[in-house]
């Protein structure tokens, strides 16, 4: 199972996605062992103390694919969920600084929580709704009508270079603002569409 993840996808103003739809993608990994499903995550304070959310729908594809069309790429998710993308910003720095890659940045053990799934056919792709609130504090919002690439164009952006097969997982990108740093103790809600479906604590 592959985890994948692209980076700055969401605006703030519908104007501006047509602007930058033309910038170049990054797509970065995490391991199998960074999921924490539906449970409480240890923080992981022997490898960082800047530890970073973003919350991010998730999507499950369905069937293999390779070099797939825009026009089906919809058709390879299978279901959908919402997770929080955790970056180690101390050492992404490092990283960024000595040009080595982002590895333990991005995928030490408890790195991408997600809730469970939820079948893709009861939602409608390009009008999703999804918050997080940290100790009941809304901190970010977003539809994904304000995605710069929609599901669709980043499947059909990974499937160039990779072949996608079932149960990979893709993390969609973070609303534009309210990122922001979490500590221990901290209660992290996740909801798409009004639904609470992740919830879970930092200890």
């Amino acid at each position: 199972m592959k985890i994948l993840g692209i980076g700055s996808n969401y605006v703030t103003d519908l104007k501006e996605i047509e602007e930058k739809r033309n910038n170049k993608k990054f797509i970065f990994s995490k391991p199998e062992s960074s999921l924490a499903v539906n449970c409480d995550v240890d923080y992981p304070s022997d490898i960082t103390s800047n530890l970073i959310y973003e919350v991010e729908l998730v999507v499950k594809i369905g069937k293999e694919g390779k070099n797939i069309s825009k026009e089906d790429a919809n058709s390879y998710i299978s279901e959908i969920a919402v997770g929080i993308d955790y970056t180690a910003a101390d050492l992404l720095n490092d990283a960024r600084e000595t040009k080595h890659p982002w590895d333990f940045a991005k995928g030490f053990d408890g790195a991408a929580p997600i809730s469970s799934f939820k079948p893709a056919s009861e939602y409608n792709l390009r009008d999703i709704n999804f918050d997080l609130k940290i100790n009941g504090i809304e901190k970010q919002k977003s539809n994904t009508a304000y995605m710069i690439h929609n599901f669709a164009d980043i499947i059909v952006f990974i499937s160039r270079y990779m072949t996608l097969q079932p149960g990979d997982l893709i993390f969609t990108g973070t609303p534009a603002v309210g990122k922001g740093e979490i500590f221990k103790g901290d209660h992290l809600q996740c909801s798409v569409n009004g639904e609470l479906m992740l919830d879970f604590k930092m200890i």
